[in-house]
């Protein structure tokens, strides 16, 4: 298993984006470099009837566009996705009656914290547990600060799959207990989240190259030590599932592509999984256009607006935005696919500071959007992005709100 030799009893192969190997699977190409599926569904024909898909089918109604889950007893499924999209304004100007000073959003929220697990995780967690399901997969390991090894933990449960969730030391007691009722294993990791990352991969192969057989194929007869890593940073089954949400802002939109869409930037896991989508919707001619992406990242650990405006934009306060806990990635694993989705898209990323999201947090619990401290720093950017002219005050724009207040 894992030998370049393309698919093999029914999953799709993945390739290497900068060396062109093929693997079976793997968490990672022999180069170094992130994996994706080598030939990502595409459908032919015209964009179908909005009122043909059935919303009981949850994001797996949109199963023409993803690569996993060809088999519907391979779907590993909680009923989520189809999350709200609502106007982020009403007439009672809730917003503003939080802050004197605050303009309406005049945008769109995508309820992104209304899934099973309360956080937009759950779109790559159904997808990824389901890829695990197709590989007879009896163990995963993730590395998360919470919301992903939460879903991860939950999903893995739902398929009957053993799981192991990294997590930094300092992670929130909320999110672990979430991890442990799913009868997971939280393992707390000293030091940076990068030490956490490493403490999980070296669980693959001792080593970090390979897992289970090549890089994460099913663990051995006998050799139970191995996991497979379902990660929602090296994974494309998770990107699969992330690219969802675009496809369901066109859905509600009947097709039609936003100006622009705003998504707090960590891994990128939100970011590059709509970029995703709305390429695809494109190449499938069911939507005319991919919207600018904006990312907004913590201040003080903004590694992509620190690529494009310096270091003085990525740390305007020399200080650290650690409300914004769960997008504090230094060293995102697809720092060049960000970077290229920005260019591409001619979009642009935002670097946010605690005070900011503070604000931006009262005014979205005013307005009745109970959502989590990290969830504040997109509407913050837009706010920004705004004022600089970059988003015009007419312009169409969707904001995912990622994860929700309970978790706190």
């Amino acid at each position: 298993m894992g030998s370049p030799d393309g698919p093999s009893g029914g999953v799709r192969a993945l390739r290497c984006p900068e060396c062109g190997e093929t693997y079976r699977d793997r968490w990672r190409c022999r180069c170094g470099a992130p994996l994706d599926f080598a030939e990502p569904p595409v459908p032919d024909g015209p964009a179908p009837d909005p009122q043909s898909f059935d919303a009981r089918d949850g994001l797996w109604a949109f199963a023409d566009l993803l690569a996993v889950g060809d088999d519907p007893a391979d779907r590993v499924t909680l009923g989520e996705g189809l999350t709200p999209l609502v106007d982020a304004d009403d007439d009672s100007g809730a917003a503003a009656n939080a802050d004197g000073d605050a303009a309406p959003w005049n945008a769109s929220f995508k309820l992104e914290y209304v899934f099973p697990t309360g956080s937009f995780k759950d779109r790559g967690a159904t997808t990824t547990l389901t890829r695990a399901r197709e590989l007879g997969v009896d163990r995963v390991v993730e590395d998360s600060s919470g919301n992903a090894g939460a879903a991860v933990a939950t999903y893995a449960a739902r398929a009957g799959i053993g799981a192991e969730i990294y997590v930094p030391a300092d992670a929130k007691e909320s999110k672990l207990a979430a991890i442990r009722r799913a009868g997971a294993e939280p393992v707390r990791i000293e030091g940076s989240r990068r030490d956490v990352t490493e403490a999980c991969v070296a669980t693959l192969d001792g080593g970090g190259d390979d897992a289970a057989g090549d890089g994460g194929a099913p663990v051995a007869d006998g050799d139970d030590d191995l996991a497979w890593y379902a990660s929602h940073a090296w994974n494309p089954a998770f990107f699969e599932g992330t690219a969802t949400v675009a496809y369901e802002i066109a859905y509600h939109r009947g097709w039609d592509a936003p100006d622009a869409v705003v998504t707090p930037l960590g891994h990128g896991t939100l970011f590059l999984g709509a970029y995703r989508g709305f390429r695809r919707l494109k190449r499938a001619g069911w939507t005319d256009s991919v919207p600018r992406l904006y990312g907004a990242q913590a201040a003080g650990v903004a590694p992509i607006v620190r690529a494009l405006h310096g270091p003085d934009a990525a740390d305007p306060e020399g200080a650290v935005n650690d409300a914004a806990d769960g997008i504090q990635i230094a060293e995102p694993v697809r720092h060049r696919e960000i970077l290229a989705a920005v260019d591409a898209t001619d979009g642009d990323a935002v670097a946010v500071t605690e005070a900011a999201a503070a604000r931006e947090l009262d005014r979205l619990h005013a307005a009745g959007f109970y959502t989590e401290p990290t969830c504040a720093v997109a509407p913050a950017a837009l706010r920004t992005l705004r004022d600089r002219g970059e988003i015009g005050p007419d312009e169409d724009v969707v904001v995912p709100l990622t994860g929700s207040g309970l978790k706190g």
